[in-house]
């Protein structure tokens, strides 16, 4: 207790260049949290809402889905309702949604093109699926849960077939039993992400149709999982698998492996951009500490004549390196919070980048930063063990000093 208490004492004696440095610490770290802050809301608004536009976070489907050759197999799973039960039961659920899928073609004079057919639940679906916001409707209106012989389909579906609102279009799709069935169908809705290749991929009618044309019966094929936040799916996973058997249970990393690798090179990035900040910091407190070992050749030289021991010499620096490391990383955090902060609430405006990338169409206008204390803590981690890195060298060198030589320096 008695060097932690000199360590204290010693840190605060020259307060201009402890707070300098402090300081300096502190905006790096500040920095740190206000960008990681801004890297997770542009992951909730970009990633976030791409992997809702290729499948859900989470999907449970029927045994045999995934060894299966067709893309969108017709594997009845029951009515999906123990699932969605067990699901809801778990924290940072934000949504379930149950579809029926199969795959077929729409055709019309101007040719036919393979299309992938989801049967939805429009209501609920429109308070997390982006392509049911009101946002991205150009043309009818968004598909409801009693219509039939209606579809909802993407713009650049639209386009390729040449059609608009009101116009029929041939659907033909495979049922349960592997038979193709065909309908006219109305266009009741066109909506616009500015994503044409996906917007071709496929259409959407509604469950009750989807289960009549498709003799599922009250079956449907997947239950999809939205998490609150993204990259936090593995415990719901866990949980899901330990309460509910009888189904297979993937995630977004499995359904688009190319999302996952760019999450990681993202995250690989960060880290060593991180590294590189903090080891400027470290340079300083190296600096400062080898500094004041000059600057204190005498006070160590009576240190030792007392009787403290080289070793307790050295761990006296070591301590003062670091506190001032935790010291920087608390400062740092308290800034970097408040700043996140009021940018969660106000947001930042991204409006002008929108047109720059069709994926960045995704995100809207504004991104909002959040806060994310594991990765925080992560951050202060690191400042407080290069702070102790950079303080060793000066400690090693205290703990060299000859009391009597020391005593002497002039």
């Amino acid at each position: 207790m008695l060097l932690f208490k000199l360590a204290w004492r010693n840190l605060w004696r020259n307060k201009r260049r402890t707070l300098i440095v402090v300081m300096a610490m502190g905006m790096m770290m500040s920095f740190l949290v206000m960008y990681d802050g801004m890297i997770l809301g542009f992951e909730t608004a970009v990633y976030g809402n791409a992997i809702k536009l290729s499948g859900g976070n989470i999907q449970v489907r029927a045994i045999g889905y995934e060894d299966s050759y067709s893309a969108n197999p017709m594997l009845p799973m029951g009515d999906g309702l123990d699932v969605v039960q067990a699901i809801q039961a778990q924290p940072g659920v934000e949504a379930v949604l149950r579809h029926a899928n199969t795959g077929g073609l729409v055709t019309n004079r101007a040719g036919s093109f393979p299309i992938s057919i989801y049967g939805i639940e429009p209501e609920i679906e429109a308070a997390v699926n982006p392509i049911f916001q009101e946002d991205f409707l150009v043309d009818g209106r968004l598909l409801k849960s009693d219509d039939e012989d209606m579809v909802f389909i993407g713009k650049g579906l639209a386009d390729a077939l040449e059609i608009g609102v009101g116009d029929r279009i041939s659907m033909s799709g495979k049922s349960v039993h592997e038979e193709m069935r065909k309908r006219t169908m109305t266009v009741v809705g066109i909506y616009d992400i500015n994503l044409t290749s996906l917007e071709r991929q496929g259409l959407y009618i509604s469950l009750s149709e989807a289960q009549n044309l498709y003799d599922l019966d009250e079956n449907i094929t997947e239950v999809i999982v939205y998490t609150e936040v993204t990259g936090k799916e593995t415990p719901i996973v866990e949980a899901l698998e330990d309460s509910i058997t009888g189904y297979e249970i993937t995630t977004w990393k499995t359904a688009v492996p190319e999302l996952s690798s760019t999450m990681e090179m993202k995250n690989a990035v960060m880290t060593g951009f991180s590294v590189v900040i903090l080891s400027i910091a470290a340079i300083g407190i190296f600096n400062i500490l080898l500094m004041a070992i000059y600057e204190r050749t005498r006070e160590i030289g009576l240190l030792g004549a007392i009787g403290l021991k080289p070793r307790q010499i050295s761990f006296l620096f070591l301590l003062e390196g670091i506190m001032i490391g935790i010291v920087g990383a608390l400062v740092g955090t308290g800034m970097g919070y408040l700043i996140t902060l009021v940018l969660g609430i106000y947001g930042i405006n991204y409006g002008f980048a929108v047109d720059m990338m069709d994926y960045l169409a995704l995100m809207g206008t504004h991104i909002y930063p959040t806060f994310d204390i594991n990765l925080t803590l992560q951050r202060a981690g690191m400042v407080a063990l290069i702070s102790t890195i950079a303080a060793l060298y000066p400690a090693i060198e205290a703990s060299r000093r000859e009391p009597a030589d020391a005593l002497h320096h002039v």
